[in-house]
């Protein structure tokens, strides 16, 4: 069948011409008077679109439309909306540096930018929908590059018995806020890339976000065969083969996509693993323009790259067997000019075990002079999981940071309450959203007007359940008394619990339910009732994290508290900004440390909602007791029963002794005033510590600024300093088996005053190479009495005083400043003015 094909765009009544430029721009999806401007069209065509601004155009009859055009209000309301939007696009920015061709590239696997774009599954696309958007309000020069799944996640519903199920239905890009990349002739802009030596096609469509871009791949294509076209089809779908496809598009792919449209990554920031493949494009593109050698391309590279990790345990990290990862990768031997046994020693920690998969975090790793945790737990988690790649090492200088996640405030704030914040906080909150410190003004507003917004948010929040029950009830044909049950299901005025993300089992999402007597005690106190809301997607293969919700449902049932627990199908944006909005408690039980960041918590804060949660992740370093509420101390069990047990009692003890009790403790007034207190002071520290522009200015700061500038100065005189650098470690990699640190020689007597002086001389066998080739520090500080390790240890570099005999001679002086049992020891790192730090793996020499 011969089918000709064509684009059917709305025909817009010119006054509303700034509909569809405002519908293409995701700027509107943190700008609610932009949304009123289509909700004002239809409400139901709106809610018909999956609340998509363009669908709702083309759905839209012409007879509203020109309705519309006449309507002075609402025209009034479109050019004051416009007119906003172009004075963000063109305003003054936090970042004020050149833009220009180099940019930072930022790499994610999925996106949550909005409900009508779905091409998200939870935690991760949400942080990085949030990292594009902030990025936009900075001004930073990054663009984002991501995959365009046809299907997206999955759509969540449960049948009769609880039980998950999933659907996938097509999206619909002509209706969707991405535009096609096509070269001047009109034809679209398509990049190669190579797939077990078959060519797969992939097209590039735009996506605007605010000030920046985001570019999103695509392989459905008549050109791919159908195995192709399917490694776009659907977000973590598939098996582990369409996940390495997927990589590969991603990361080779992504590189090409930006250069094909003209744009340089001279940085690329890794948002987990997914991208690891990039380093190797970016290196290949070297050695093949400008015939570097491969670690002459390398010390391009490490120094431009910022690699995050958001996995608490090993298990989590991506890893291939070598037969699959064969399968893909070997041609890049041949193209690196390496040894395949080389090439694997990337992926493993220990090269030599033939037997260990590739794992792409390792990869992304070593590829990168620039890492970091997602929370400042995660970051020791992460050193002290991965500090094997550094041999000789202490733990805490591998080189694993951390930026502790954040949330878009315009995004998760709700309407009422951004509208009585803006109000307070005065312009500079949206215009000028770096001054984090304008939260201090939360003091400003009255209890009662906090109050009743939040009062209001509940509300509207217990009427969305109510809606979705039916819909839910009417779906698997209940029957009249379950249907009734939707209209009374939760109260406005009860005290409201909510828990809602991805439903795996150390999220332990049914701890609260392990003593059902003690719970249910507790919902059908009628004085001072308790309401639980739950929410979260299974993967579709964690057939264990369905029984959780199975659970959670055949609970409420058995128990005749399906009014006061509810199960919330399909967890995505729009649930997830009710939830934040509209409990009263935002509840999370994972296992410590199992919890690498997690943000849900942090929209609910700044909504008013108090956190109750285990001390891991994100609110290990934001708790204290003005706050919200913390599950235990930070233990860590190894056995799993007993510390549900423990737990799940904290948990309980919490909820009759503090919460439940703040909650109902009303005045005359019928204010909770201590409640309203708490409140305000997790708004305002949790304003302060954890919104985005917080977390980019940190990333750009450690990160991007100095990544950019790094590429700045490599590239100039033909790259000299990588391959300087490139250089000095082939001569050092062949003298480092012969550096030794001969003997340590100090004045240090076994009982020192504070304030005497330390001198240290240490002999040095350099093995050929030159003393300002190597740095010797004296490494010194407490030594623990129970590991003999220094610990806290301040390192100071030593000076060449010349040679002794045919060794060099490096002394250095200091004060002994602290007290108590100390120590110290000399060792020898790389030097070169080129390195971002001294820490490469296999390079550290003790005494």
């Amino acid at each position: 069948m011969s089918i000709t094909t064509y684009t059917v765009k709305p025909k817009l009544p010119a006054a509303l011409k700034p509909l569809e430029e405002i519908a293409r721009n995701l700027w509107l999806s943190w700008n609610y008077d932009a949304v009123q401007l289509f909700v004002r069209l239809d409400y139901d065509i709106w809610t018909e679109s999956h609340q998509s601004p363009l669908k709702t155009l083309g759905m839209v009859s012409q007879e509203r439309l020109a309705q519309v055009a006449a309507d002075d209000s609402y025209l009034a309301a479109l050019k004051e909306v416009h007119t906003r939007f172009q004075r963000y696009k063109e305003g003054e920015t936090w970042y004020k540096g050149a833009k220009g061709k180099d940019v930072v590239a930022y790499f994610s696997m999925e996106y949550g930018m909005d409900v009508s774009l779905p091409i998200y599954s939870g935690g991760l696309g949400i942080l990085s929908g949030d990292h594009m958007k902030t990025s936009s309000d900075l001004g930073l020069p990054l663009v984002g590059i991501g995959l365009l799944y046809r299907q997206g996640y999955f759509v969540q519903y449960l049948n009769a018995d609880g039980f998950q199920q999933e659907s996938y239905p097509e999206n619909d890009w002509y209706n969707l806020p991405v535009e096609l990349k096509k070269n001047h002739d009109g034809s679209p802009v398509r990049i190669t890339v190579d797939l077990a030596g078959r060519p797969c096609f992939a097209q590039i469509w735009e996506v605007k976000v605010g000030r920046s871009f985001l570019y999103l791949l695509d392989t459905n294509m008549e050109d791919n065969p159908p195995d192709f076209r399917d490694i776009t089809a659907a977000l973590y779908g598939g098996d582990k083969e369409t996940r390495i496809r997927q990589e590969i598009l991603l990361a080779i792919g992504g590189i090409r996509a930006l250069r094909a449209m003209g744009i340089n990554p001279a940085a690329t920031h890794m948002n987990e693993g997914h991208a690891a493949f990039l380093s190797l494009e970016r290196i290949r593109e070297l050695m093949e323009e400008k015939q570097f050698s491969f670690d002459e391309a390398r010390e391009v590279v490490w120094p431009t790259n910022i690699f995050t990790t958001h996995t608490p345990v090993p298990a989590g990290n991506e890893r291939f067997d070598i037969a699959l990862f064969e399968k893909y990768m070997r041609g890049w031997t041949e193209i690196l000019k390496l040894s395949w046994k080389e090439f694997l020693a990337f992926g493993r920690e220990n090269p030599n075990d033939d037997n260990e998969q590739f794992c792409m975090t390792i990869l992304a790793l070593k590829f990168s002079a620039y890492a970091n945790g997602v929370a400042a737990l995660h970051g020791v988690v992460s050193r002290d999981m991965w500090k094997g790649l550094w041999p000789g090492l202490p733990l805490d200088e591998v080189p694993i940071g951390h930026v502790t996640n954040g949330v878009h405030p315009r995004t998760w704030i709700s309407s009422p309450m951004l509208d009585l914040l803006d109000r307070y906080f005065g312009p500079h909150f949206e215009e000028k959203p770096t001054e984090i410190a304008i939260w201090d003004r939360i003091d400003r507003i009255s209890d009662e007007e906090l109050w009743r917004t939040h009062e209001r948010r509940r509300e509207r929040f217990v009427a969305f359940v109510r809606g979705r029950l039916r819909n839910h009830y009417k779906r698997i044909g209940a029957t009249s008394r379950q249907m009734a049950t939707a209209e009374d299901a939760l109260s406005p005025y009860s005290l409201t619990l909510c828990f809602a993300r991805r439903f795996a089992t150390y999220k332990r999402g049914n701890l609260l339910l392990r003593d059902p007597e003690r719970l249910i005690r507790l919902l059908k106190n009628t004085e001072q009732s308790l309401q639980l809301v739950f929410a979260g997607k299974a993967h579709p293969h964690d057939i264990p994290g369905k029984e959780l919700i199975k659970t959670i449902v055949h609970f409420a049932e058995q128990h005749d508290v399906q009014s006061r627990i509810i199960f919330i199908e399909n967890y995505d944006m729009t649930v997830a900004r009710y939830m934040t909005s509209g409990g009263d408690v935002w509840l999370n039980t994972p296992r410590r440390p199992l919890e690498a960041s997690g943000t849900s918590g942090m929209k609910a804060a700044m909504n008013g909602v108090l956190n109750c949660s285990v001390l891991d992740g994100w609110w290990d370093e934001a708790y204290n007791p003005g706050v919200g509420w913390a599950i235990g101390h930070g233990e860590i069990y190894h056995d799993e029963a007993l510390q549900d047990d423990v737990e799940s009692e904290a948990l309980y003890d919490l909820l009759e002794r503090e919460i439940i009790p703040i909650f109902y403790t009303r005045g005359r007034d019928g204010l909770p005033r201590e409640w309203i207190k708490m409140m305000k002071t997790s708004m305002k520290e949790i304003g302060h510590s954890m919104c985005s522009h917080r977390m980019l200015m940190d990333y750009s700061n450690n990160f991007y600024i100095p990544a950019l500038k790094n590429h700045k100065r490599i590239v100039k005189d033909d790259y000299a300093e990588s391959k300087s650098l490139a250089g000095y470690f082939a001569t050092l990699s062949g003298s480092w088996n012969n550096i030794r640190i001969i003997r340590v020689e100090s004045n240090a007597k076994p009982v020192m005053q504070r304030g005497d002086s330390l001198s240290v001389n240490a002999f040095v066998e350099l093995a050929g190479l030159n003393p300002d080739q190597v740095q010797v520090e004296l490494y010194y500080g407490n030594v623990s009495n129970q590991t003999k390790f220094i610990e806290d240890a301040r390192k100071t570099e030593m000076r060449c005083a010349g040679r002794d005999g045919g060794l060099y001679k490096f002394n250095v002086r200091v004060e002994c400043m602290a007290t108590g049992f100390q120590g110290h020891t000399v060792r020898i790192l790389p030097k070169h003015p080129g390195l971002v730090h001294p820490y490469r793996p296999g390079f550290v020499k003790w005494a």
